[in-house]
């Protein structure tokens, strides 16, 4: 793909005008904070769009803060929001060759950039492509070409991991943000706005001279989507095993999934989300538009800092924020870790939080919300719902409860956990079987209905093979419990066998966790000669904590069969993770097959 940087060198303008406001002002600039319908839209339907949900809050909260980025010591309310991205929307719109349904691509941290996009590219009729920052330029080059995207827009921390020598027969048109929010006049970003900004004073002044049709101004100079099953969002997996699938996603998924993200974290106008999970993973969750929906603040973290997430809880008003478990763990071990005075709703997601660390949070009094999915379904698309009887278990029964990822959103359709068809049967010609609610037999979760992916971007075969029966299957082995709570088990890759018998890698991980010494941990499966694979662990310790292999094994083995007590435990300074944090078991998969492989070549040469 060649990639042209262009830098707009336009003069500066004034800041566009505020399109919301004073809260007395509302009412009256109503038809300036909504997109036109197209005139084949029947009187009982509006197409859904998660764009709608910041022109809403401009119209009704336009003097609330929408953006907090102490960083840069930037902020703004939702009616400067609303206007910034306008311009941007603008500003797409005007690129050379622009067309409904071109991907762009975005490649930044948290920031005010990444946040604006999620909303003006959608409403310029594109779809948003945010790309992982961790990936590698080889990586990138491959989802760019993958997606097609055209448009790249990149913070400029993180430019060199564009690669200027790949060549494709499209031309890249890449937009730097130095993430000035209009206080660097040198920001090729904020050039690009302001280009925006006079395209759309332009098309305002046409519409007064216009002797034809009614006079539109601000948002009403853009169409609103005609379509709300059309792609709204084209996000990649991880690609651990093999080349990332492109997950495209919709409007109307969008709108749904963040109306439930906003519902189940409990999120108001009073609210204040502190960006920790990446906004660039499975689009935040959603949450990009879910705090907009709310009327809530967005407050800006760059990069998982402990020491300013805690000057975010401690001064900056944070009332939510999501995380994988493991940041958690960093969080709750910080020098600076008190009991705040009000309590915080955390987000959980990827696994379970642990006794030891469901203590820790809530004698910081933070409170964890467990949820569970996929990119596949928006990011969260069920949870568990503690009950008030909860508060008087004992810490590790709580846990227990806790662990279980629970029921579906608001709006999704409850998951199901079915049985896994035999390995020599095709999956599309089994019917789908639910397992007993039993809290024993092991199945696979599958989904379908609001929230759940369209298909796989340009990959018919992998869609085919994802689908049984219109249910998605997401790979995830699961029981479900008599109260109809569903609990994962393990991933399928992460099951394996030892001496004819399964083992759950999550099983072996929760057992170490609970050793007082483990600050977290990690088993992947062995390749053994006798027993067909072990369980190899990998473990970090707390903090001034000593143990050792032998003890560590002692302590798994009083709670679980031998067979499932790993076999190697490596002792370890960290453990390998990707930008939210998640485990990524595919590189300790790669460094125990090499630590095998040796095993077996020494073996082989002793018996020489």
């Amino acid at each position: 793909m060649t990639l042209s940087l262009s830098h707009y060198q336009a003069p500066r303008n004034a800041s566009p005008p505020l399109l919301g406001g004073s809260s007395s002002q509302a009412g009256t600039d109503y038809f300036g904070l909504r997109m036109t319908l197209p005139p084949s839209i029947p009187h009982n339907y509006t197409p859904l769009t998660p764009v709608s949900f910041l022109l809403r809050a401009a119209l009704i909260a336009p003097d609330s803060p929408a953006i907090v980025h102490p960083e840069r010591g930037v902020k703004l309310t939702y009616s400067q929001w609303a206007a910034r991205t306008l311009s941007l929307t603008f500003g797409i719109l005007g690129t050379q060759g622009w067309r409904t349904g071109e991907r762009v691509a975005v490649i930044a941290p948290n920031c005010p950039m990444i946040l604006e996009l999620h909303t003006a590219i959608l409403a310029a009729g594109g779809i948003i492509t945010p790309i992982n920052i961790r990936n590698t330029p080889a990586e990138i080059a491959y989802i760019l070409k993958h997606s097609g995207s055209r448009l790249i827009f990149c913070d400029s921390e993180f430019q060199h991991l564009l690669r200027s020598n790949e060549s494709s027969s499209t031309s890249a048109q890449i937009i730097i943000s130095n993430d000035s929010c209009g206080r660097d006049t040198s920001d090729p970003y904020e050039h690009f706005l302001d280009a925006g900004h006079r395209i759309w004073a332009e098309a305002e002044q046409r519409g007064e001279k216009s002797s034809t049709g009614p006079f539109k101004r601000g948002w009403e100079l853009i169409d609103h989507p005609a379509n709300e099953d059309a792609p709204a969002a084209l996000c990649y997996t991880s690609g651990t095993t093999g080349r990332p699938k492109g997950v495209l996603t919709t409007h109307r998924g969008a709108y749904l999934a963040a109306i439930s993200n906003a519902f189940e974290a409990g999120l108001g106008a009073e609210s204040v989300y502190l960006w920790v999970l990446p906004a660039f993973h499975a689009c935040g969750w959603t949450f990009p538009w879910a705090v907009n929906a709310a009327f809530a603040a967005h407050y800006i973290l760059r990069k998982v800092d402990n020491n300013q997430i805690w000057s975010a809880l401690l001064q900056g008003g944070t009332t939510h924020y999501a995380g994988a478990p493991t940041v958690q763990i960093g969080i709750v071990n910080h020098a600076r870790a008190e009991r705040l005075p009000r309590t915080i709703r955390v987000a959980v997601a990827a696994s379970a939080p642990t006794s030891a660390l469901l203590s820790q949070m809530e004698k910081l009094n933070l409170l964890p919300v467990h949820v569970y999915g996929l990119t596949e379904s928006y990011g969260p698309v069920s949870r568990r719902y503690p009950h008030k009887s909860w508060a008087d278990l004992p810490t590790d029964d709580r846990a227990r409860l806790m662990a279980r990822q629970g029921h579906g959103f608001l709006t999704a359709d409850e998951v199901r956990v079915c049985r896994v068809p035999p390995e020599d049967a095709d999956p599309q010609s089994v019917a789908l079987e639910d397992v007993r609610r039993d809290g024993k037999e092991m199945g696979e979760i599958v989904m379908r209905g609001n929230i759940v992916m369209q298909e796989y971007c340009n990959d018919a075969e992998a869609t085919r093979k994802t689908f049984r029966d219109g249910w998605f299957c997401t790979g995830d082995l699961a029981v479900r419990h008599p109260g109809g709570e569903i609990q994962i088990a393990d991933r399928k890759k992460d099951l394996y066998i030892s001496g004819g018998e399964n083992v759950s890698s999550l099983m072996v991980e929760t057992e170490l966790s609970s050793h007082p010494a483990v600050l977290e941990c990690a088993v992947v499966a062995r390749k053994d000669p006798k027993w067909q694979e072990v369980g190899h662990a990998f473990v970090v310790l707390r903090p001034d904590h000593r143990t050792s292999e032998k003890e560590l094994q002692e302590h798994c083995q009083k709670h679980m069969s031998k067979f499932a007590v790993p076999k190697f435990v490596d002792l370890v300074a960290e453990l390998p993770k990707n930008a939210t944090g998640k485990l990524q078991k595919n590189v300790l998969r790669e460094r125990v097959a090499k630590l095998a492989e040796s095993a077996a070549d020494r073996q082989a040469k002793s018996k020489l």
